[in-house]
């Protein structure tokens, strides 16, 4: 089965603040050029990859979903190898380690996501609502084809709305352990959660029909570096490392 490589869009050098609700803090991030996939990960895509057919009731143009993190980081090894290209992340297991000097597929830090996303403007969204993302407001019931509505300035589509998706980063690791970040909102949530800034988490072996993934390239740092692109190694053990007694229900990430 022949490949159809992902459409990716340039997205230029800038800086982007990060907030963070729980811990009313914020960090600027600096970011260096990068590509972004046009589209969320496609079914027909996806399976091309992984040389299997599209099931029967998707649409194939449809965002792919139902893919906890570790299959998404798995996969993206997958497409660089098929592309040529150095595989960016060593999976053992449940341990995932990124080459951040590597230049083949990988998911986008939280930083790139939401820079990529917001293309230049500084508001909730880069457009009207209903122009640019499915949401509760189109009352669908399922993750709808890609590209069917307005694409930011960097001609990125779906960025909000349709499906979440997976980030590299720890959504919380002081609260939430090894959850991952989930951005963009999907087809079922209000308007409220369909916004650039908001944030959600859940476990890396999680899968949900609104849930899917977006691909980014390009190197972030050079090979051995533990950095890059706003996310750093240091900076999510000193998130995690907290001390005192913990409030009900927190899980701390572990080193």
């Amino acid at each position: 089965m022949s490949l159809v490589a992902p459409e990716m869009v340039s997205v230029s050098a800038g800086s982007i603040v990060l907030r963070d609700a729980r811990t009313k803090t914020s960090r600027t991030a600096s970011l260096r050029a990068f590509r972004i996939g046009a589209y969320p990960v496609t079914w027909r895509l996806y399976s091309q990859v992984r040389e299997q057919h599209v099931p029967e009731a998707v649409d194939p143009d449809a965002p792919v979903h139902s893919l906890s993190w570790l299959d998404a980081v798995d996969w993206c090894n997958s497409l660089s190898a098929r592309a040529g290209l150095d595989p960016v992340y060593d999976v053992r297991g449940g341990d995932v380690s990124w080459d951040v000097g590597a230049d083949g597929f990988r998911l986008p830090t939280e930083a790139e996501w939401e820079w990529a996303c917001r293309a230049g403007t500084t508001g909730p969204r880069y457009g009207p609502l209903s122009q640019i993302a499915w949401s509760d407001d189109d009352a669908v019931t399922s993750a709808q084809r890609v590209g069917q509505k307005r694409p930011n300035e960097f001609g990125a589509y779906d960025m909000l709305g349709n499906v979440w998706e997976w980030c590299w980063d720890y959504a919380d690791p002081a609260r939430y352990g090894d959850y991952r970040a989930l951005r963009g909102g999907g087809w079922a949530d209000e308007h409220w959660s369909v916004r650039a800034s908001v944030r959600r988490g859940s476990m890396p072996g999680a899968r949900r029909d609104d849930i899917g993934f977006r691909l980014a390239q390009g190197p972030a740092g050079a090979s051995g570096d533990h950095a890059g692109q706003g996310w750093s190694r240091q900076a999510d053990g000193d998130r995690a490392n907290i001390r005192g007694v913990l409030p009900i229900g927190w899980t701390p990430l572990r080193a």
